[in-house]
């Protein structure tokens, strides 16, 4: 049977590069699980390799069907945008390994779906200053940059990755991205081996 390996982190934590790079090695054997999001992309964004862009129809289409593993709403700035998983004809786990990303919410809806032993928690944690700082630097690199949104995620990351959610969802390992990237993937995909032998 295979395993899902969760990665989460504030925002601004290198969660995205992190997912790339994993995925990208080839001896881990991982598939992704790709959310689906009511929200506009991002320049540089591929649909189906950061997110699924669906709109509202698609996504009620998808609940009707029963296909919704978890959902999260959030109010910004620029309207409410959803982010979801779903279980879709991608997922096999008889057969193979994945690798998603999410929130500390959609893990623990993910573990009441799919059950702990199945579903491994990967904690990216980056210092509030690193993050505030690489948070910047990739909104001025927006088309137009939305630094009331940017603000609002970061304040909002605060709270719900709070050291007592942590610990209520059963997060106790973290994987350090301050500095040497490099080093923080090394010690996940070390994480990642020990846990599919």
């Amino acid at each position: 049977m295979g395993k899902i390996f969760y990665i989460m982190g504030k925002s601004s934590s290198g969660k995205d590069t992190v997912f790339q790079e994993l995925l990208g090695r080839e001896e881990l054997g991982l598939k992704r699980i790709v959310l689906y999001t009511t929200r506009p992309k991002r320049s540089k964004e591929t649909e189906g390799m950061e997110y699924h862009f669906v709109n509202e129809e698609d996504l009620e289409q998808f609940q009707k069907n029963g296909k919704v593993i978890e959902l999260r709403a959030y109010h910004t700035v620029q309207g409410i945008w959803k982010y979801f998983t779903v279980d879709d004809e991608n997922l096999d786990l008889e057969n193979f390994s994945y690798l998603a990303i999410g929130t500390l919410v959609s893990y623990e809806k993910m573990k009441q779906y799919f059950g702990s032993g199945l579903l491994l928690p990967i904690y990216i944690e980056v210092a509030d200053e690193v993050r505030l700082e690489r948070a910047l630097i990739r909104e001025k690199k927006q088309e137009r940059p939305d630094y009331n949104e940017l603000c609002r995620r970061f304040l909002a990351d605060s709270e719900d990755f709070s050291e007592q959610n942590l610990r209520a969802a059963g997060i106790d390992r973290r994987f350090q991205n301050n500095g040497d990237r490099s080093l923080c993937i090394s010690a996940i995909a070390a994480f990642i081996k020990e846990n599919l032998s």
